[in-house]
């Protein structure tokens, strides 16, 4: 007879953590200051899709970007693609609460987390980039690098499966 997971067991093995990421060596190489950092953590308490909250929406962006990387033959700035995908949902607000100036939240963000970015971490050109655009195509202009174009598919991907998981 096989053995099934408990729903319990089955919900936290979806999390994105140290033990179910295959790229967090990477992550943690290229974002250890990031991802300990007082303001990052406060994603932990914003909700993103569904029961996902932010912080570990964008550990399984940056790790499903990292995938996609890796599976094609093109050169990347590895840490610009960890930098950006840890910080492309650094808005630092929970944007289901109404009334609080988050009206246009899906077209905006990507701004606001830039400038948060910029203010907490010095991103480069770069990560600025692919932090502001990727959201597109809602955010008209696509972004200009390689990075950002593996943060926008891996943000889509890693959405379109928090928002199944949630209606399961």
């Amino acid at each position: 007879m096989k053995k099934t997971k408990s729903k319990t067991a089955k919900k936290e093995s979806e999390k994105p953590s140290k033990n179910n990421l295959k790229y967090y060596e990477i992550i943690e190489k290229y974002g250890g200051d990031i991802l300990n950092h007082e303001e990052f953590l406060k994603q932990k308490t914003f909700m993103q899709h569904g029961k996902m909250n932010t912080y570990d929406h964008v550990l399984a962006v940056t790790n499903r970007a990292i995938g996609i990387s890796k599976h094609l033959p093109f050169k990347i700035d590895e840490s610009a693609l960890v930098r950006a995908g840890l910080l492309h949902d650094y808005y630092l607000y929970d944007w289901h609460h109404p009334g609080k100036g988050h009206h246009f939240h899906f077209f905006r963000h990507g701004r606001w987390a830039k400038e948060n970015a910029i203010r907490d971490f010095n991103v480069n050109k770069r990560e600025q980039n692919a932090i502001r655009w990727h959201m597109f195509p809602a955010s008209i202009v696509p972004p200009r690098h390689l990075e950002g174009w593996y943060i926008t598919i891996a943000d889509k991907a890693c959405a379109a499966k928090e928002f199944i998981i949630r209606h399961k």
